[in-house]
């Protein structure tokens, strides 16, 4: 996972150099790319399933898969460019989401 933090703080790197933009105005432009994403996914799954009546079946499970990593990856790099240790805070919120869950057990 260290390889991948690398890459992240590498492309964050990479946008911030090319950005003319500073500090938040930097973050909401993430964001607002972080929901273009959100939205390729939902696209390729409507694909997947053949409900575009303009596209028919236009993608594949895999082409949601690709999709649903962007979104991962274009979210790690916002937490990257917002500074702090992204690393550990991701890591510390998943911890919590997992606590979170195993205290609400999901009913059969």
């Amino acid at each position: 996972m260290d390889d991948t933090w690398k890459t992240l703080n590498s492309l964050a790197q990479g946008l911030d150099s090319q950005s003319a933009l500073v500090g938040e105005q930097r973050w909401l432009v993430q964001i607002v790319k972080l929901q273009e994403e959100v939205g390729e996914v939902a696209e390729a799954a409507i694909g997947a399933l053949g409900e575009n009546p303009r596209k028919g079946r236009s993608h594949d499970w895999d082409d949601v898969r690709k999709e649903a990593c962007d979104v991962a990856v274009t979210a790690l790099v916002l937490l990257v460019r917002m500074g702090g240790d992204p690393r550990w805070f991701f890591e510390e919120h998943v911890r919590m989401v997992a606590a979170r869950a195993q205290a609400r057990p999901v009913a059969l």
